[in-house]
């Protein structure tokens, strides 16, 4: 490294999201832009460590090169910085903005300090690069003659198409929706991920030769078979979006959402006309209710507020985590900490204190009269070890009444819907994911792959460009006898491939 003693000279800090009370006001990106002289000075905070466990099995999935483009930003040449970035990341502009970054988990210098700040370093490296000019598409000089079909435009989706198409394959991405992005699009929120970043990055691959065909369900409005006639071979990337259901008293009232709806039409209606359709799910005046607290439960805090809702809570049936790692969550795994999400300091600096409650079991939906929700019923749980597992408990007379007359389900995802491999007579595994090895990504039936959330279940946007790359080299390799193609955990060998 430049700066080898970068990481006792210099403390970490963050790039800030804009302050919170401004942000609230609009669906625009949390994130304020980062000065040169400040990245400098956190990429040298990079030790030369010699293992980059951020590069291991517990950091960065995709093996993105850290120390590496690290030592480049610190000296100032961004261009190579990004050349090394691409190298391994299809799409960094996705994971510097959504990714919650395992490989600052697993950091070094987090075993006794603050970790080094990689996200915000990937994510300027990116954005740099777009603003420089030195992004630009790169049409195969040949082709292979051969075709692949593509269902789904997630970012697993996606991955492997821009990986295909390098290779020289003729790609069709099909994508039941109106836009493509899948997950990307609809199911983060503009002011995680603005959509025009997205568009961006579709357009430069349309223009390097890949087409993409919206409105395009395939098992209901398109035969799969018939696409199997066409192509050489078809990859799902459909994704898991059956969500996990709160069947309880009371779940027929109306006001109970699944999250995904919620943040779907807000995100739909904002782009076809900044919600002036009113044709989304409004949380305006309403007191409002998140059950689930993973990042799907804080986007629909952040969007509930942005609505101006009357009130807002968030419950979740987990413990509150501890504020430092526990003896059982050591370095280099992912920390299993409390944290304070961009939206829970939104709720704080609107309402004066965080929504989050936590150990709590939802026990039925309460009715307003008119066939409507107007709260819910809770109890308290204990989790209590019972040999290996930690089992729940509720507490006796611990009932308390919520009020509420919109309440949003985000409580995680069960897999993929399963109309299409039931057309094609795919086999899915014990978690009712499409059955396919990591690595090989085959299908059950010839000529047909599988990869992203719908074959390892609901995970990460760098583990679905993980899986989008190694299935993009799986399928080349199917197809011409070898591949070149890199892939995480096979190229660069420091990512693991396991499941």
């Amino acid at each position: 490294m430049s700066k080898h003693t970068g990481f006792m000279e210099y403390p970490k800090k963050s790039v800030p999201y804009r302050d919170a009370g401004e942000r609230l006001n609009d669906f625009n990106e949390i994130f304020t832009k980062p000065v040169a002289k400040h990245l400098k000075l956190q990429s040298a905070r990079c030790m030369d460590c010699g293992v980059p466990f951020c590069q291991s099995d517990t950091g960065c999935p995709i093996d993105n090169l850290i120390p590496e483009w690290n030592d480049l930003v610190y000296r100032g040449r961004w261009r190579e910085a990004l050349t090394l970035l691409h190298k391994t990341n299809n799409f960094p502009e996705f994971t510097g903005r959504t990714c919650p970054a395992p490989c600052e988990g697993a950091c070094v210098l987090g075993i006794t300090d603050p970790a080094v700040t990689i996200k915000n370093i990937e994510n300027a490296i990116i954005d740099y690069g777009f603003a420089k000019g030195w992004v630009s598409h790169k049409t195969p000089v040949t082709r292979s003659g051969k075709k692949v079909a593509v269902i789904g435009s997630g970012p697993c989706g996606l991955t492997a198409a821009d990986q295909l198409n390098k290779a020289g394959y003729a790609v069709t991405v099909y994508e039941r929706d109106d836009r493509i992005g899948g997950l990307l699009l609809y199911g983060i929120p503009n002011m995680k991920l603005d959509k025009s970043v997205v568009e961006r990055r579709v357009n430069l691959m349309r223009d390097a030769g890949i087409d993409f065909i919206t409105n395009a369900d395939v098992g209901k409005q398109m035969d799969p078979e018939d696409l199997m006639r066409k192509f050489d071979s078809l990859l799902l990337a459909t994704g898991a979006t059956v969500p996990r259901d709160l069947i309880i008293p009371g779940r027929e009232l109306s006001g109970i959402y699944f999250a995904m709806e919620f943040l779907t039409e807000n995100t739909r209606s904002l782009l076809n006309s900044e919600l002036k359709d009113n044709l989304y799910i409004s949380a305006k005046n309403k007191d409002v209710i998140v059950i689930g607290g993973g990042d799907t439960g804080a986007d629909c805090i952040g969007t509930a507020l942005r609505h101006g809702c009357r009130s807002i809570m968030n419950l979740e049936l987990l413990p509150q985590p501890s504020v430092e790692r526990t003896i059982d969550n050591q370095w280099p795994n992912w920390p299993e900490i409390f944290r304070t999400e961009y939206s829970h300091s939104e709720a704080i600096a609107r309402f004066g204190s965080d929504p989050r409650s936590y150990s709590v079991i939802t026990k039925k939906f309460l009715d307003n009269g008119d066939g409507g929700v107007s709260g819910l019923s809770t109890l308290k749980v204990n989790w209590q070890l019972k040999g290996e597992r930690q089992q729940l408990v509720e507490i006796a007379e611990s009932e308390e009444r919520w009020q509420a007359d919109l309440i949003l389900l985000a409580m995680g995802f069960l897999g993929p819907e399963n109309y299409l491999s039931k057309i094609l007579g795919i086999e899915l595994d014990e978690c009712s994911n499409y059955q396919a090895q990591h690595g090989d990504f085959h299908t059950t039936i010839p000529d047909v792959f599988a990869a992203g959330d719908c074959r390892r279940g609901q995970s990460l946007v760098v583990w679905a460009i993980n899986e989008g790359r190694g299935a993009a080299r799986a399928i080349d390799k199917h197809l011409r006898g070898y591949s070149n193609l890199p892939a995480p955990g096979i190229s660069m060998g420091t990512a693991a491939v396991t499941e």
